[in-house]
């Protein structure tokens, strides 16, 4: 088989396509929670920390600088970021565990079934 030809058959397969899709979807999410996070919830942090920036601080060791700061605001991005994404994760599996739980509308009964049920009905006629 020619390198082309199996390229070619894995690029078409529906499961890569589907990663494709998943990972341009995940990168427009990345940017809303990007900005929910800077634009939205920090500002609020800012006020109840009293504006704290962690990003300012460092360490001298020898002639180097080490800023720790960076590190520690880049840590509590995270934690915000994934709590954020773990409210919405609940609440979407929250929806669909409501539609999950929607009771079925009865089968409709098999041919069988309805043979029966009229070979029933007229037995109790007699």
């Amino acid at each position: 088989m020619g390198f082309i030809k199996e390229f070619k058959e894995f690029a078409m397969k529906g499961n890569v396509m589907d990663m494709a899709v998943g990972v341009i979807i995940g990168g427009a999410f990345g940017k809303i929670v990007s900005s929910l996070v800077d634009d939205i919830l920090m500002p609020v942090i800012g006020i109840i920390t009293g504006g704290v920036d962690f990003t300012g601080l460092s360490a001298k060791v020898g002639n180097a600088t080490v800023t720790y700061g960076q590190f520690i605001q880049n840590i509590i991005d995270f934690l915000i970021v994934a709590f954020c994404i773990f409210l919405m994760l609940k609440g979407i599996n929250k929806l669909n565990k409501k539609k999950e739980e929607e009771p079925a509308a009865p089968a409709e009964p098999s041919a069988e079934e309805k043979l029966l049920t009229e070979i029933r009905d007229l037995l109790k006629q007699k």
